[in-house]
């Protein structure tokens, strides 16, 4: 497989930790930043370019948010083989660019149902659809994209674009293994509290 070059970049992370240096050294490396909500919002605060993903996609973040980065544009991006012919057809015809990194991390599920006063309606709220779709989606295609779900990589990551200008293979399997770690450990955590929640009760499988 070729070695992962990074021109497109989508950040949406509720852990802010880090990410304006990460994002300000992405830039820096000529990446460029597609962003949502909160995000972008911190970013634009901190003078770092940002390209909203509504206008990207050319649809709005509605339902309060529950919907913003479910679009082909955003999925095709990240999910397109590089050198499948079918593929960047499709890209050409709907105007999808290649998406070559997802910075992801979730909405605190876990801190959220630790409170003592958490209700199942804040609960449920705190149940992230659109991250997850992102990063598995990213994982999945690691041949051509970089995952990345824990701020402890950012340095990592930085330091391989300027030694390289672009991410191994040997990166990004090690990263999309931990993202699907990350989302399977999200996904528990979402079924234990549920299944206590509802007095044990689950429909067969």
């Amino acid at each position: 497989m070729k070695p992962c070059v990074v021109e497109r970049a989508l950040v949406s992370v509720s852990d802010k930790k880090g990410i304006v240096d990460f994002c300000r050294g992405l830039a820096g490396q000529g990446v460029e930043i597609l962003s949502t909500g909160g995000t972008a919002t911190l970013l634009r605060k901190e003078e770092i370019a940002v390209t909203s993903v509504d206008s990207y996609i050319g649809f709005p973040e509605i339902m309060g948010g529950r919907v913003k980065t479910l679009h082909p544009r955003i999925h095709g991006g990240i999910l397109a083989i590089r050198d499948n012919q079918e593929h960047r057809k499709h890209m050409e015809q709907h105007g999808i660019r290649p998406i070559d990194m997802v910075v992801v991390n979730l909405y605190p599920f876990k801190q959220t149902v630790a409170g003592d006063s958490v209700t199942l309606k804040d609960a449920v709220e705190n149940i992230d659809i659109g991250g997850p779709t992102m990063i598995r989606s990213a994982a999945k295609n690691h041949g051509s994209v970089t995952v990345v779900v824990s701020p402890g990589d950012y340095e990592t990551i930085l330091r391989e674009l300027r030694d390289n200008g672009n991410i191994t293979l040997e990166t990004r399997r090690r990263l999309a293994t931990k993202a699907f770690g990350h989302t399977a450990d999200y996904d528990a955590a979402i079924h234990a509290y549920l299944r206590k929640t509802f007095g044990g009760q689950e429909a067969e499988v």
